[in-house]
């Protein structure tokens, strides 16, 4: 079983995790603004998710990048926030009260501990949630954390390709090209995202 340490609330790895600072960026803001106004459909509103699209640092997801694609924005049309909303209400760190999201007691002493949050927040986003439900597709490749996990610890320590990093795995692509981008594509979107997301791995342009 992968155990996760417990960094130091001032440990520079944990400036690494989009998810991580995104979940403090949320939690604080709930706790300057007392709560978050949330749609009849319990989502974030708005006025909101604007702001989280503008301040949230995430890979591939930069406010440009949105906005160039959606002139207005609800929490749907942005990923991120809708996983970490979930997230949130799952682990209990925050409840739907009436039309607000608001912080539980356990929420605001991890708002403050993101050393703590992290090893609360990550395992489970890594591990329980169905990264299916955010992809294109519904594939899932074969495989598990434990292992995989471990050989990209080794194989991407000095840098890989998605594509060599996925034959480490699986082997040579298939000789159908549109079941091997498929293929290639459910772990990334599985696998190698999750991960980026976690910062727990990086992607360069390189």
């Amino acid at each position: 079983m992968i155990e996760y340490q417990t960094l130091a609330d001032d440990h520079p790895d944990l400036l690494r995790s989009p998810l991580l600072q995104a979940a403090v960026l949320t939690m604080q803001y709930t706790q300057e603004h007392g709560s978050i106004a949330i749609t009849k459909n319990k989502a974030f509103k708005r006025t909101f998710v604007h702001w989280a699209v503008q301040n949230f640092d995430w890979p591939g997801e930069g406010a440009d990048e949105v906005f160039r694609y959606h002139r207005v924005i609800n929490e749907a049309d942005f990923a991120p926030l809708e996983v970490l909303h979930f997230l949130l209400i799952e682990l209990r760190l925050g409840r739907h009260f009436k039309d607000e999201f608001r912080l539980t007691k356990r929420g605001k002493e991890l708002a403050q501990s993101p050393g703590r949050l992290f090893v609360e927040l990550i395992p489970y986003f890594l591990h329980e949630v169905d990264h299916t439900s955010y992809a294109r597709f519904d594939d899932q490749p074969f495989g598990n954390w434990d292992v995989w996990m471990n050989v990209i610890n080794v194989e991407a320590d000095h840098g890989i390709s998605e594509v060599t990093l996925y034959q480490k795995f699986y082997g040579e692509p298939e000789s159908d090209r549109n079941t091997s981008r498929r293929n290639t594509y459910a772990f990334k979107a599985c696998v190698l995202r999750p991960l980026e997301w976690a910062g727990l791995l990086m992607s360069t342009q390189d």
